[in-house]
């Protein structure tokens, strides 16, 4: 799918740091706390919440009145007049809101939408289902995040399984997968350099984390936590995750929690709410991809190629890749396949080593890409990533300087 009126204002997108499974961020509701931080983005950039005529919220675990999905969340932003749906596509999340935010700016539906994405991987819920036909009508269970990372109801495998499935495939190594492991880690600690100036040309901090009346400050959080100090030596001690398997807990991301948000706008809106007059994004494609029954890491590769497709250029003519890497195999793969190194893509790290709450990570990436291009200069940028289901989902971008 091309769009040709569909924009970004340049500064329009905010990403919370990302913290770690059970740590800072583990009881904070992810919708409310999305609009805590909704609320802190636009005063800081001095935008009416009724600036919106659109909202789009992105989350992919069940929270308390998550029911009222997107006007609940319109509502606590101060936007209480705009609606708009609530998406859940895994992992895809958050490219699939961008892509529809685009297309309701192509066809003049909406004139700014917000695509804010939350979730908490912490703190899952345990789902009851009712089940007439068991014995005693005993109930149906589901630990929604810990069941669902274990076992894909239609492949019948765990996410890690498909990492090992596309290794075996393709004679992925482990030494492979550590060595991109590390360089992903040294390329996410140039994003910290200078006490994190590439993050804060994006990210929201500090972010105080206070008791439930708000009163007592627990927890301030000023970046990223759960990126652990990672070594040659240290990959290697790693056990594989599975018995006879190449994956280790060191080639993998790690879950987490936080919230993010993009605008995407006309042309005269996002000119109007940039915060730099010489710099114009462009949201130019979307691409969706599904590879076969449990090799999720090769969705990239279709998603990519029909986003490519539909942007009319080819890889060669990207200036800048950024993924989703749950698994270090993907990043093997994408670039195996593409025949490109694999330093030339994910420049300033990615989520395999600062983590992934669900629905945000996408956006995030979307966010170090558009300032990866501005920082060269311009240019065409890619964001891919898989998601459950094995399934993918791709952007093109392009950004113009003046």
């Amino acid at each position: 799918m091309a769009f040709r009126e569909a924009y970004i204002p340049y500064g329009g997108y905010w990403s919370t740091p990302f913290c770690r499974w059970q740590g800072n961020f583990q009881n904070k509701h992810a919708i409310e706390f999305a609009a805590e931080i909704g609320r802190r983005f636009l005063s800081e950039r001095g935008i009416p919440a009724d600036a919106f005529d659109g909202i789009i919220l992105g989350t992919t675990i069940p929270q308390t009145s998550a029911f009222y999905g997107g006007p609940w969340f319109a509502g606590l932003l101060g936007a209480e007049l705009v609606t708009g749906p609530m998406v859940a596509q895994a992992c895809a999340t958050s490219a699939k809101g961008v892509g529809l935010a685009a297309q309701a700016i192509e066809t003049g539906a909406n004139r700014m939408v917000l695509v804010a994405c939350a979730d908490r991987c912490s703190n899952g819920p345990l789902l009851a289902y009712p089940n007439a036909d068991a014995p005693g009508a005993t109930q149906t269970t589901e630990s929604w995040v810990w069941d669902n990372f274990g076992n894909d109801p239609f492949a019948r495998n765990s996410m890690v399984q498909t990492a090992e499935n596309v290794a075996r495939e393709q004679g992925i190594t482990r030494e492979e997968q550590d060595e991109v492991t590390l360089l992903r880690y040294e390329q996410y600690m140039r994003s910290t350099a200078n006490d994190r100036e590439f993050q804060k040309r994006y990210m929201i901090a500090p972010i105080e984390v206070t008791d439930a009346r708000g009163k007592k400050v627990l927890a301030t959080v000023k970046g990223d936590e759960g990126v652990f100090p990672t070594t040659a030596d240290g990959l290697a001690k790693l056990k594989p995750v599975l018995p006879d398997g190449t994956v280790t807990y060191g080639s993998q991301t790690h879950p987490a929690d936080g919230n993010t948000g993009i605008m995407v706008a006309d042309r005269e809106t996002a000119r109007k709410r940039s915060n730099r007059d010489d710099v114009e994004i462009r949201v130019i494609s979307y691409g969706e991809g599904r590879a076969a029954k449990g090799f999720m890491a090769k969705a990239i590769v279709p998603a990519a190629e029909r986003a490519l497709a539909a942007a009319g250029i080819g890889i060669g003519d990207v200036a800048a890749v950024k993924t989703h890497t749950p698994f270090a195999v993907n990043d093997v793969y994408f670039c195996r396949t593409f025949d490109i190194g694999l330093g030339d893509m994910n420049d300033y790290g990615c989520s395999l080593i600062y983590g992934h709450p669900q629905g945000p990570t996408g956006s995030r990436g979307i966010m170090e890409l558009v300032e990866e291009l501005v920082l060269k200069g311009g240019g065409y940028g890619l964001f891919d990533g898989c998601a459950a289901g094995d399934t993918g989902a791709a952007l093109v971008l392009e950004v113009t300087l003046s």
